[in-house]
């Protein structure tokens, strides 16, 4: 993702979340050293994105968002396996993620990938209110 890419991204947010990240704090993240974006575009204009934070060895995702008419082609999947890969490539010991207790498509595809349950986060999500599992997938245990 580059600076380019913010107000897109930003707009993709309202779209896809009831409490948007702002154009203003995904600039200030884009700057942050430890935090790594990636953008999907598709007929010349953002359609996706998900971003990580890596901090000593540890890999979290703080979204992933595919714009609503472009859901189901692939998109998130590539997105995933992207922060993975990456994640994995730079050393991370695990990557992991919070997902509405709802969101079927989401923990599927996270559970395709290799990610595991660990836990739930109670009341973790606002507009509505809804708990959040924990999935994690370790990449220490690849190399035992």
């Amino acid at each position: 993702m580059r600076e380019s890419h913010l107000d897109a991204v930003a707009a993709l947010e309202t779209v896809c979340f009831a409490s948007p990240w702002t154009c203003e704090g995904l600039a200030q993240e884009l700057r942050n050293p430890q935090a790594y974006f990636l953008v999907a575009e598709a007929d010349g204009k953002i359609v996706g994105y998900i971003g990580v934070q890596e901090i000593c060895g540890e890999g979290y995702v703080t979204n992933v968002a595919v714009l609503p008419e472009y859901r189901r082609n692939g998109i998130g999947e590539r997105l995933v396996r992207a922060a993975v890969d990456g994640a994995r490539a730079r050393g991370c010991e695990f990557l992991s993620l919070e997902v509405r207790v709802g969101n079927e498509t989401a923990i599927r595809l996270y559970e395709k990938l290799g990610f595991r349950p660990q836990g739930k986060r109670k009341n973790f999500y606002r507009d509505p209110t809804e708990d959040a599992y924990i999935y994690t997938i370790l990449f220490k245990e690849e190399s035992t």
